[in-house]
C-alpha cells in the first residue's frame, strides 16, 4: 500500500521533451508564443463581443464563452508546460497534476457540447431565420451554454476520479508533458481495461455524437443556403458558418485522432506533438479564424482599436 500511493507523495516527473533537448528551447519560445496570442485574441474576442452592440447577438455570446474557455485551458496547461520547458526540473505535485486534470478535461470536454451548440444556432438562424429571436432568446442561451459547461465538470468528475483511484506503484516518470489521462493509465499497475473502456464510451460521446449532429445540421445549413436567390445572403451564410465548421473540424479532428485509435498504433512523440497542437495551437486559430472570415468583428475591430467602441459605451 505504501508504494501504491509514493506517486501521491512525491508528484510526477514530465518527461515531456526531455529526450530532445534542443528541441526544448525551440519549443519554449512556440509555446510562450502562442500562450500571448490566445490571450491576446480571446480577450480581444470577449472585449469587443461586450461593447459593440451589433455583436449582441447569441452567435457571439457562444463565442464569447468559446473565448473563455479557451482562455482558461491554455492557463490550467501552458504556465506548467513552459516552466518544464525552462529548467532541468520537469516536476510536478501530486496535487498540481490532479488540478491539471480535472481543469483540462473538465475544459476540453465543455468545448465539444459548446461546438455542437454553436452549431445549432447556425441551423436556426439559417434554417429558421423568421423565428431566430423567439427560439434562440436569452434564456435558451445561458441554458445552452449552462448544459454545456454542466456537463463537461460532470465528464471530468467521473474520468478523472476513475483514473486518480489507480494505484501507480511507485511509477511517477509521465511520458508526457500535461496530466492526461491516456498517459496516466499507462502508469497504473494494475490491468486497465474497465477504464479504457469508460475512455473509449465517454469519447464515443464527446467526440462522435456532438460532429455527427454538427454534421447534420450542416446539411440542412447547406439545403437553405443554397435556396437562397440573394449572392449577398449566400456569402454572409457561407462566411459566418465556414468559420464555426473550420474550428469544428480542427478541434475535433486532432482530438479524436489522438482519443479513438489504438494507443499502440502511433508513436509517444507523435501523441506528444498532437497534444501541443490541440491545447496550445487551437486555441490560438478560434479568433483568428472568427476575425478573418467575420465582416462584423472585422467592423467591431476597427472600432475598437480607432477608439469608437468605448466611446459607444459612454
Amino acid at each position: 500500500m505504501e508504494k501504491a500511493n509514493e506517486s501521491s507523495l512525491i508528484g510526477f516527473v514530465l518527461l515531456g521533451f526531455s529526450d530532445h533537448p534542443r528541441l526544448e528551447a525551440v519549443l519554449f519560445v512556440f509555446v510562450l508564443l502562442f500562450y500571448l496570442l490566445t490571450l491576446v485574441g480571446n480577450i480581444t474576442i470577449i472585449i469587443i463581443s461586450y461593447l459593440d452592440p451589433p455583436l449582441h447577438t447569441p452567435m457571439y455570446f457562444f463565442l464569447s464563452n468559446l473565448s473563455l474557455l479557451d482562455i482558461c485551458f491554455t492557463t490550467s496547461l501552458a504556465p506548467q508546460t513552459l516552466v518544464n520547458l525552462r529548467g532541468p526540473e520537469k516536476t510536478i505535485t501530486y496535487g498540481g497534476c490532479v488540478v491539471q486534470l480535472y481543469i483540462s478535461l473538465a475544459l476540453g470536454s465543455t468545448e465539444c457540447i459548446l461546438l455542437a451548440v454553436m452549431a445549432l444556432d447556425r441551423y436556426v438562424a439559417v434554417c429558421k431565420p423568421l423565428h431566430y429571436v423567439v427560439i434562440m432568446n436569452p434564456r435558451l442561451c445561458q441554458q445552452l451554454a449552462f448544459i454545456s459547461w454542466l456537463s463537461g465538470l460532470a465528464n471530468s468528475l467521473i474520468q478523472a476520479t476513475f483514473t486518480l483511484q489507480l494505484p501507480f506503484c511507485g511509477n511517477h516518470r509521465l511520458d508526457h508533458f500535461i496530466c492526461e489521462i491516456p498517459a496516466l493509465l499507462k502508469l497504473a499497475c494494475v490491468d486497465t481495461t474497465i477504464n479504457e473502456l469508460v475512455l473509449f464510451v465517454v469519447s464515443i460521446l464527446f467526440l462522435l455524437i456532438p460532429p455527427a449532429l454538427i454534421l447534420i445540421s450542416y446539411g440542412f445549413i447547406t439545403q437553405a443556403v443554397l435556396r437562397l436567390k440573394s449572392l449577398e445572403a449566400r456569402h454572409k451564410a457561407f462566411s459566418t458558418c465556414s468559420s464555426h465548421l473550420t474550428v469544428v473540424i480542427i478541434f475535433y479532428g486532432t482530438i479524436i485522432y489522438m482519443y479513438l485509435q489504438p494507443s499502440n498504433s502511433y508513436a509517444q512523440d507523435q501523441g506528444k506533438f498532437i497534444s501541443l497542437f490541440y491545447t496550445m495551437v487551437t486555441p490560438t486559430l478560434n479568433p483568428i479564424i472568427y476575425t478573418l472570415r467575420n465582416k462584423d468583428v472585422k467592423e467591431a475591430l476597427k472600432k475598437l482599436l480607432t477608439g469608437k467602441l468605448c466611446s459607444l459605451q459612454t
